[in-house]
């Protein structure tokens, strides 16, 4: 809701460079970046932290990526959280399960080849404590309420302190970073554009232990195909182990009916996973003893920022989680929008210019991970089941395709853009024959190179992060970085702004 005359008795309005709403990954990210140059930022997070969320298993180039650039790598790691070398799936034609291993990758080498398990209770606390110390402003139990704007742009917000007092805040620049249940991401325009082909419902809880897999890989997210859909399992200690199914949305009656009952049940039809569960006790450790329910949704908005404005992480967009994109796609979409903030306090250059580039990169970037996992998803062959046979590329009708399209509409990606309904089905129907041979030649894999980095939509998918790694890493990347489309414009050295590819 735009607020120009607030209810009530506001005390006089704070001044900010930058105001940040939401304390996540996301919000933390943005804030932490943007404080990084020398700007005053307010942080705003309605809850106290720590507390719980899920989305707990990361991908290299957050961790060694963006942590590294935000200065809070070195303390992740002494956090003890458990190590992921890549994750195991048992998907696809081959019954046996199979590895994706981010070693053999040849840009995610060692010593970068791994993520982490977290608990996100601690890996969010870890950030947020991070851009407090770096100098962000961070206040929490802190309600915000709507934007202030005028006709030219948004100029602040408005919110309520810990004690239902009201309060405004004002800035050259606003940053949404609340979540899926943002209050003002409807404030940029355009509208939230719903996937039908990934209208899941998640149901999830915790066990006190379980089964590992064999060493290297006992770190690994497990992610097993079964009739009803999938299941994940989620090492995250030698006592904790999280475990979620996903279905189609016509199991949502039954689920909200009795969550616990079914997420048995549907662990028992799942015998890889129920076989590494067995005899082992529900969690009783809060907050892990309780089982949750998720509309598993992926979305999009159709406009991500506005002169004065910009959304990131969840406020932005979301993805089926099968590839644990969650956190890579809300702390990459975070620095995409701090960079332009920074370059726009700077007056560097031109602000639609630098927000456009913000839009286009985070829109690329989300497009490749639902490209990829339309593919992923087509790639299992039971059809006998009403899950699988609703999720294969064949099916995709035209109202996704359209969708798609327009996703991807005017980017100029680094591979091709999309003429029509037509060429869109097209390339999603060679992507997923694609995965599917790639997986296909692991088993007669010498160990030495992974088939699945022959795949084109394998190697696009973790090429941003790559970058990001390697600029964490080495400082820059290993290759001059081009220009995402014609006249687009690349990172600075510390990867906190944007410059002109000349510069």
């Amino acid at each position: 809701m735009t607020v120009a005359h607030p209810v009530g008795e506001p005390t006089a309005a704070e001044e900010y460079d930058v105001i940040v709403v939401g304390g996540g990954p996301a919000g933390a990210t943005a804030a932490t970046a943007v404080a990084l140059r020398g700007h005053r930022v307010l942080l705003l997070e309605q809850q106290a932290f720590p507390r719980y969320q899920i989305g707990e298993s990361l991908l290299p180039s957050t961790v060694h990526g963006v942590c590294r650039i935000l200065g809070v790598e070195d303390e992740v790691a002494r956090a003890g959280f458990k190590l992921k070398r890549g994750g195991t799936f048992r998907w696809g034609r081959n019954r046996d399960p199979w590895q994706f291993s981010f070693a053999l990758s040849p840009r995610l080498a060692d010593p970068t080849s791994f993520a982490y398990q977290v608990e996100r209770s601690r890996f969010d606390a870890i950030l947020l404590a991070n851009a407090r110390r770096v100098g962000v402003e961070v206040r929490e139990n802190c309600r915000v309420k709507g934007v202030l704007a005028d006709e030219e742009r948004v100029r602040g917000v408005s919110w309520t302190g810990p004690g239902g007092e009201p309060r405004e805040a004002r800035a050259r620049y606003v940053v949404d970073a609340s979540g899926n249940g943002s209050r003002i991401h409807g404030e940029v325009g355009g509208r939230r554009t719903y996937s039908d082909f990934f209208r899941n419902i998640a149901v999830f809880g915790y066990f006190a232990g379980g089964r590992r897999l064999p060493k290297p890989n006992d770190g690994n997210i497990f992610c097993a195909a079964f009739d009803e859909g999938w299941i994940w399992y989620i090492p995250l200690r030698d006592e904790l182990t999280s475990v979620g199914a996903v279905v189609s949305r016509e199991r949502a009656a039954e689920i909200q009916r009795d969550p616990l009952a079914a997420w048995r049940r549907l662990i028992d039809a799942c015998p890889e996973v129920r076989d590494l569960l067995h005899g082992v006790p529900q969690s009783t450790e809060a907050p892990y003893d309780q089982v949750r329910v998720r509309k598993d949704w992926s979305y999009w908005k159709t406009r991500l920022w506005r002169p004065g404005m910009v959304l990131a992480g969840d406020a932005a967009c979301f993805v089926d989680p099968v590839l644990s994109s969650g956190v890579h796609l809300a702390t990459y979409g975070a620095l995409l929008a701090a960079r332009s903030i920074n370059s726009g306090l700077a007056g560097t250059l031109d602000e639609n210019r630098l927000f456009d580039e913000f839009e286009a990169r985070y829109r690329h970037e989300y497009s490749l991970f639902y490209e990829f996992l339309v593919s992923f998803y087509d790639m299992h062959q039971d059809e006998r089941s009403y899950f699988w046979k609703a999720r294969k590329v064949t099916n995709v009708g035209s109202t996704e395709l359209e969708a798609f399209v327009e996703l991807v509409g005017g980017l100029a990606s680094r591979d091709t853009t999309f003429d029509g309904l037509g060429e869109a089905g097209a390339r999603l129907t060679t992507s997923a024959t694609e995965l599917d041979t790639a997986v296909g030649r692991l088993p007669a894999s010498d160990g030495l190179r992974n088939p699945l980095f022959e795949s084109a939509t394998i190697r696009q998918v973790f090429q941003e992060g790559a970058v990001l790694q390697e600029r964490g890493v080495l400082g820059g990347p290993l290759e001059e970085e081009a220009p995402l489309r014609p006249g687009g414009l690349v990172a600075s050295e510390d990867g906190l702004m944007w410059v002109t590819p000349d510069r």
